[in-house]
């Protein structure tokens, strides 16, 4: 008997673009299933102002193939010298949506980051004024601090004394990787939300480092133990309306993935609604997936759900995805699950 199960069009609370050939060869793969995604703005140079990210928005949707519909939600990368008021601008006039704090040196094209957190003090206090939401990368960069603590470290000495001192202000904790993650946002009632990646849902460590490095694995936050990757799984398919779907979808070419200091990052736009019903069927919370990835993200964002559906059809024979998408600027690997998916989009 053919299975199907149909939700509201979903919504990818955090992804990346990127920019020129590698925005026209990736956004397709999101815009073919998602109505709406949070940009983010890391790019060289990052995304500052109101005025730069209209111009990034605008090349955004010339970029979107005739007949696709898909609405960019930009963000503003937080920097020490950021103007509190560009960004309330930028928000009131319906250009930002949110804010990017990325701790300095995290990730991807974060070296403009914040170091000392005092100095955006007043951005942070303007937003919690006029209700906008901080999206945080959650690491410490400390070099003596090791990468698989860098998350629960964060949350103790950065995140929570933030949300501590500026009482209303909106966070969205990114791509949690840890149970320390889940926990944290499970004992704060308001104001508080976390995106979960699909790959995060399917990989711990070992698919990383064991038996040879795998490079299509390695993303930042890395990926945790199995204890951690089971409690994510349990967050995400529990119905918790506090977590909900930001893929981090991650485009790189393969010559930057495959050497000898290769870049972070899993893209998963092209087969992310099909791996989550796969992860979603496992756990027998079917019933959950509109939640999570069409329901939740709207409701925090204060955004009303899509209106159009998505259907997803359980096959007798495994999906057959591309294993690259090729662009200008080279080949891109899609995300391999190691396993067979049944579950198909139409």
């Amino acid at each position: 008997m053919t299975q199907t199960l149909t939700i509201p069009r979903p919504d990818d609370w955090h992804l990346h673009l990127r920019d020129g050939a590698m925005l026209k060869a990736v956004l397709p793969e999101t815009a073919r299933h998602f109505a709406r995604a949070i940009i983010m703005p890391n790019l060289v140079p990052p995304v500052v102002t109101g005025a730069q990210a209209t111009a990034y928005r605008d090349r955004i949707l010339a970029a979107l193939p005739d007949g696709m519909r898909f609405d960019p939600l930009m963000v503003l990368y937080l920097t020490e010298d950021t103007d509190p008021e560009d960004v309330a601008a930028a928000h009131a006039a319906g250009i930002a949506t949110s804010v990017k704090l990325y701790p300095a040196g995290a990730t991807t094209n974060s070296a403009s980051g914040v170091q000392d957190f005092d100095k955006v003090r007043p951005v942070l206090e303007k937003m919690a004024e006029i209700g906008m939401p901080l999206c945080v990368h959650g690491e410490v960069t400390d070099s003596d601090i090791d990468i698989f603590d860098r998350e629960a470290v964060f949350i103790d000495r950065v995140l929570d004394p933030i949300r501590t001192s500026t009482p209303g202000l909106r966070v969205v904790m990114e791509h949690i990787t840890t149970k320390d993650g889940v926990d944290y946002v499970k004992s704060n009632d308001t104001d508080l939300g976390a995106t979960i990646t699909t790959h995060h849902l399917i990989i711990n460590r070992n698919h990383i480092l064991a038996g040879g490095i795998r490079p299509h694995y390695y993303c930042l936050p890395v990926a945790k133990r199995e204890e951690h990757r089971l409690a994510l799984r349990a967050a995400a398919t529990s119905g918790d309306a506090r977590f909900f779907l930001g893929t981090d979808s991650a485009p790189h070419v393969d010559a930057a993935k495959e050497t000898g200091c290769g870049c972070a990052g899993c893209f998963t736009a092209t087969n992310t609604m099909s791996l989550l019903a796969h992860v979603f069927e496992e756990e027998n919370a079917l019933d959950q997936l509109a939640g999570f990835a069409s329901q939740n993200g709207p409701a925090f964002y204060g955004l009303s759900e899509n209106t159009e559906t998505l259907t997803l059809t359980k096959q007798d024979s495994p999906v057959k995805f591309p294993q690259k998408i090729i662009g200008g600027d080279g080949p891109v690997t899609v995300f391999d699950p190691g396993f067979d998916v049944y579950w198909s989009v139409e």
